[in-house]
């Protein structure tokens, strides 16, 4: 089933063209891994996922229309009757740095719950648990929610901005670079999450290492060719 159609999508800082009619499909439940040279818009290309972009000068959304299935239908996102609170409450996005706010461990996670005006604590609690959990970090911080989010490691800061981003319930979920700050055995902790994620939500992930898209990923979008196609399945470890 196709979750997300992009459509002839031109995409533009000023007049620098970064992405050029591009179109796609991504099938529900799966994993994608965006790849492609530097400043060939991978990053924008997400951004136009869940409308980001918009809050950025000088960038314009040329041509395109992007859809996603919410329910039984298909919606344009940019359409003017699209609230962009919900449609961010369901495209959740997780940015190359980890970005804790300066705000104890429980208050990091639980403060999209908190925008959206939810009340109910105990329930609160119970997402946030389950959050932590899914983003494999529960058992690390059970003991400590109180603690300030940043005295968190690297590692634990970026599973802590996903668990934030997964407390919403996301039908998609955007990572730009999730592990390109990370060592290998905190990105390795972050892969296997991912995979267990795509049994509840769509991923789409941009990712410059050929050994990582091999690991975790379902489909492949090279972006700079405008083409979709199945992960490569090797043992080579290089940049892409």
């Amino acid at each position: 089933m196709v979750k997300i159609k992009v459509e002839n999508l031109t995409f533009a800082y000023n007049d620098n063209i970064v992405i050029d009619d591009v179109s796609a499909e991504f099938e529900d439940r799966t994993i994608t891994a965006i790849t492609g040279p530097s400043g060939k818009g991978k990053s924008t290309f997400l951004t136009v996922i869940n409308r980001l972009w918009e809050n950025r000068p000088n960038a314009r959304m040329v041509n395109g229309k992007v859809s996603i299935l919410f329910g039984t239908s298909h919606c344009n996102i940019y359409d003017a009757s699209i609230d962009l609170s919900d449609l961010r409450r369901k495209v959740g996005m997780v940015f190359q740095a980890p970005n804790p706010l300066p705000m104890s461990i429980h208050k990091n996670v639980c403060f999209p719950l908190k925008l959206q005006g939810y009340k109910k604590r105990t329930l609160t609690w119970e997402k946030m648990e389950k959050a932590l959990q899914q983003a494999f970090l529960w058992d690390e911080v059970k003991d400590r929610l109180m603690d300030d989010a940043r005295s968190l490691s690297g590692g634990q800061q970026q599973r802590l901005c996903i668990a934030r981003a997964l407390i919403l319930e996301p039908e998609v979920l955007l990572l730009d670079e999730p592990t390109a700050s990370l060592d290998a055995t905190a990105s390795g902790v972050i892969e296997e999450l991912l995979l267990n994620l795509k049994e509840s939500c769509t991923i789409l992930m941009v990712s410059h290492y050929l050994d990582q898209v091999k690991r975790v990923a379902d489909r492949v979008m090279e972006l700079s060719e405008n083409r979709v196609f199945a992960a490569p399945r090797c043992n080579q470890k290089k940049r892409v």
